[in-house]
């Protein structure tokens, strides 16, 4: 039997991904739909949360798909609802709300599930693969692209708790925590902020192994970059070849050579584990990409940049 599903948020990220993926996967079924944008097909649809948690339509879970500021309070409501939790990335805009948000999870005896859908390609699980027990001489981070084709006329992200440049950023370094055989941490970080926004559009960091060897980790984040757009990670290994993923992480090139290219299915592949982990009962929750983001925040030194128009 299929898992009653009901979707709560249906942005631009719901529409282009989360609706077509659970449509394709018959271990769900799509029961409920909450927007303000009015009824989707024939699937009830409710204009608040609250209305469908009171509703009497029988659900196991929800993936709630709004920004991140309100998610705290939905999540804790649909835990008190009995239903397990898929959060679109990021799960929520701090550190201390997402870990209380997993220790409630626990208490009610509920799965959570923290997606980062950059994670989920087969580029990304080979170079975790050829990075384990190594020693890590070089990572550099080149994530650039243009905030008006993926973000027409989205200002929550230019508010505080909206990320800015970090919303595409945080994919970046979902990748990186997943690949990097120990913990980085962030020493430095410059933050460009548009004199007419509270959040970054741009962003250099510096980053250091745990293990404390001498390496070179870096970051470039950007949001005004037109044309070709740049997801790129280039890693290299001490003793060993040097790495470099691109296109978002479904391109792995070893010492130059094209070794894996698979069109990206992140949210299949998503819908998928979302699955198992509901059938094992298991809890997937994986904040290392938040910390990061915060601790850049924590750093960080911000630079006034020219007016965002």
């Amino acid at each position: 039997m299929a898992y009653r599903l009901g979707i709560i948020g249906l942005g631009k990220i719901a529409q282009d991904q989360h609706l077509p993926c659970v449509a394709k996967n018959g271990d769900f079924e799509l029961a409920a739909v909450v927007s303000s944008r009015g009824p989707y097909k024939d699937v009830p649809s409710f204009k608040t949360p609250e209305e469908l948690f009171a509703s009497k339509v029988k659900l196991d879970a929800v993936s709630l798909c709004m920004p991140p500021e309100p998610r705290f309070d939905i999540a804790r409501k649909a835990l008190d609802a009995g239903l397990h939790l898929l959060l679109e990335k990021p799960p929520t805009p701090t550190m201390g709300e997402i870990e209380a948000l997993i220790q409630y999870a626990e208490a009610k005896n509920r799965i959570l599930f923290t997606t980062w859908h950059s994670q989920y390609n087969a580029a990304v699980d080979d170079a975790k693969k050829l990075m384990a027990g190594k020693k890590i001489s070089k990572v550099h981070v080149s994530w650039k692209e243009d905030v008006r084709h993926w973000h027409p006329g989205q200002e929550w992200i230019w508010e505080p708790g909206g990320f800015g440049v970090f919303d595409p950023g945080i994919n970046a370094f979902s990748i990186v925590t997943k690949i990097m055989p120990e913990p980085i941490f962030v020493t430095e970080s410059v933050l460009e902020v548009p004199s007419n926004r509270a959040t970054p559009i741009a962003a250099k960091i510096s980053f250091k192994p745990s293990s404390g060897h001498e390496a070179d980790y870096s970051a470039e984040l950007d949001w005004r970059q037109t044309g070709e757009q740049s997801w790129n990670i280039d890693v290299e290994i001490s003793g060993g070849p040097k790495l470099a993923l691109r296109k978002g992480g479904t391109e792995l090139y070893i010492d130059g050579a094209l070794k894996v290219a698979e069109p990206s299915q992140e949210y299949e592949a998503i819908y998928a584990h979302f699955s198992k982990l509901l059938k094992s009962g298991s809890t997937h929750a994986d904040a290392a990409p938040l910390r990061l983001v915060s601790d850049c925040f924590m750093l960080g030194r911000q630079v006034a940049t020219e007016a965002f128009v």
